[in-house]
């Protein structure tokens, strides 16, 4: 049974908010253990909420809106039972959180790795400031499940 999920969400097709896929296939290729499992979506959902539940700790990767493109951030993620939720794009860590933490009363510890985005022009490929910053974020992550 996994004890760690990575999940690394946004589209990509659309430039740096594939960042997420991308990170997950790099860390699939490095990470060779049965404690963590590694899922891609396009965006987060409440079905991902057992899944959630069932971990010790759930790494978050995305795309951040905001920012000097190619910053790289890694931050702790509390569940936020009042998130705006509407189950679309806006369905954000802390609601996915405080639906594992309700529906299943369970919530890892989480956190949320990203980088400054500078295009999400329609390409499957990273900006150059985005795949400049991949590296550390991989590093960081295979740091948070050592």
């Amino acid at each position: 049974m996994a004890r760690t999920l990575i999940v690394g969400y946004g589209n990509p097709l659309r430039a740096d908010d594939g960042l997420g896929w991308h990170a997950a296939q790099q860390l699939a290729e490095r990470i060779e253990r049965d404690d963590v499992a590694i899922v891609t979506c396009h965006q987060l959902t409440p079905e991902l909420a057992e899944a959630v539940s069932q971990v010790d700790l759930a790494i978050f990767i995305d795309a951040a809106c905001v920012g000097e493109p190619g910053t790289f951030r890694c931050e702790e993620i509390q569940p936020d039972s009042r998130a705006h939720v509407d189950f679309t794009h806006r369905f954000d860590t802390p609601a996915l959180l405080a639906c594992a933490q309700v529906l299943y009363g369970s919530c890892p510890r989480a956190v949320l790795c990203s980088i400054a985005a500078e295009s999400f022009d329609l390409t499957e490929d990273l900006s150059n400031a985005v795949q400049a910053a991949l590296p550390t974020l991989v590093r960081q992550v295979l740091a948070l499940i050592a």
